[in-house]
This record gives structure tokens, sequence and C-alpha cells, in this order.
């Protein structure tokens, strides 16, 4: 078996905005010293380029893979710091950390039926959950991968799933686009952020497919259908207002076939449609996570 530490591999994971600051640091100097002292190169999407669905940069680190762990651990140890600082706690902190897999690549790190991700569990005693792909986002091939556990159970994860990713043929090929969708997806919905006021803003930047009204249908569950909405409609007036968007709702009991989805029909440019259903699954995902939180 050819040593699979010294293949070329990559990890790509988010940092909130704020975070990116803390690591790439002041004229790049703490990003510099990280490549330096781990051999491995690290790239982070620029400013407002998410990844869709949420407000966190994508953060790409690529090398072999024991250089990929030493930069992980390092911009890890930071975010750690900055935590640290605001907590002034002595417990070691439990963290969430998320990591973009190729929806292709997932199955090799579930196993069957579940038995591979059971046994990162056990191993690292870290939390992972691999979230489902969010359908929102047409041309989104990646889903979350998410680690919870202290900086030590979380690097242990991060090792098993990584050594398991790279003997994946499909991992490696995705490795050369690595932060190409940040560019459309975050844009567009950050620009309708913006405009908004302006009746679209930036006319002459858009081409006529942009300005075409199109509709989309998205599924949301029905127990999450009152985030979307909003106390007394609040919500979606603000989703409406802000993406320059039409949002309709199905009646109870009107859900996408073969789901307990109720369907949200969003009309407008695709410009405002993208922006709308990336605030529809912030709204969603912000909810699930916190009752995940609870549980």
């Amino acid at each position: 078996v050819a040593d699979t530490t010294e293949k070329a591999a990559y990890i790509r994971f988010l940092v909130s905005n704020a975070a990116a600051g803390s690591v790439i640091g002041k004229g790049g100097a703490t990003i510099t010293d990280f490549q330096s002292e781990s051999g491995a190169r690290i790239q982070l999407s620029r400013n407002y380029e998410f990844f869709p669905g949420t407000s966190d940069r994508i953060i790409m680190i690529s090398g072999n893979i024991d250089e990929i762990l030493r930069a992980v651990e390092l911009v890890l140890n930071k975010l750690l710091s900055e935590l640290h600082t605001e907590d002034g706690g002595d417990a070691e902190p439990r963290m969430k950390l998320r990591l973009i897999v190729p929806n292709g690549s997932c199955g090799s790190i579930i196993g069957k039926g579940g038995a591979i991700i059971k046994s990162f569990i056990e191993d690292s005693q870290a939390g992972i959950k691999i979230s489902p792909l969010d359908h929102n986002f047409y041309g989104l091939n990646d889903r979350l991968v998410t680690l919870t556990g202290t900086l030590n159970e979380q690097m242990r994860a991060v090792d098993l799933i990584l050594s398991k990713l790279v003997e994946d043929p499909h991992y490696s090929q995705s490795m050369h686009t690595p932060l190409s969708y940040a560019a459309y997806e975050a844009t567009a919905a950050y620009n309708v952020v913006n405009y908004a006021g302006q009746n679209g803003g930036g006319g002459k930047f858009q081409n006529n497919k942009e300005e075409r009204t199109n509709s989309v249908t998205i599924g949301v569950a029905d127990e999450h259908i009152g985030l979307v909405v909003g106390r007394g409609g609040r919500n979606i007036l603000e989703i409406s207002q802000v993406s320059g968007a039409k949002i309709k709702i199905s009646d109870r009991g009107d859900f996408m076939t073969g789901t307990n989805d109720r369907k949200v029909t969003i009309t407008g440019t695709q410009r405002a449609i993208r922006a709308a259903e990336g605030m529809i699954t912030q709204k969603v995902s912000y909810a699930s996570e916190r009752v995940a939180d609870q549980l």
C-alpha cells in the first residue's frame, strides 16, 4: 500500500468572518507564520464569499496529511485562544468545527450502515454529524460535516476523516475547485442585501438572464415554517423586502410530494431568489442547531 501520508491532500472548513481576521493576522502575519510552521498552504475565501446558506468564510489547507494536521491545529488553537479570552473559563471548551466534504465522498466516511462514522466517533470521542445536501442551492455538491469536541478530540477526528478521504479518488479530483461556489452565491446575496433599497442596484452589471423573473419552490420542514414567517409575518416580510423576491408558503397540509415539507415558492430575478433562499436557509439552520445544542 502506498504511503498515504505523503499524498497531496486538502481540507476545507468554515470560519466566521471575525475569526477569519484573527487567522489572517495584521497584514497577513499570522497566516504567513502558520504556513511556514506547518509547511501547508492556507487559503481563505474573500471577505463576503461565504459558504452558501451561511455567513461563514471558507478556509482551505493543502499539503500532505502531516502538514495539514499541523496547520489545522495552529488555526484551531488560534480560534480557541480567541474564545478563551471571551469566556475566561477553565474547563476545556468544546468547539464546533464544520468541514466541507463533497457529497460523493461522504459515503466513504459514513460506511455501510454508518459503521465507519461510528468507529470514528468512538475512537476520537468527538461528535460527528453529516448534514444533508442543501438542495436550496443549485449546483452545490458539498455537505457540512460538523465535529464537536475538545481540540484533541477534534484533531483526532480530522486525522481519521482526512486519512479516509485521501483514499477516495473523488475527493482528490475536487481539490482543484476549492473556493469556486463562494463567489456567485455569496456576492449575489450580499449585493441584494446592500442594494435592495435602490431597486436592485447596479442594473448595468446585470445581464438579461439575471433580470428575468423566475420562480423556485423549496421545501421547509413543517415545524420550521413559523421561523420563516416570524411573529405576525415579520420575518417573511423582511426576507421579501431585503431580497426583492416574492415569497408564498403553501397551506397547512399542502406538502412537497412524499415529505412533510411545506412548499415555499420564491419568485423574482435569479439574484433575488438566491438571496431569499440564503436568508430562509439561515433562519432554519440556526434553529436546527439550537435544538441540537439542547439535546
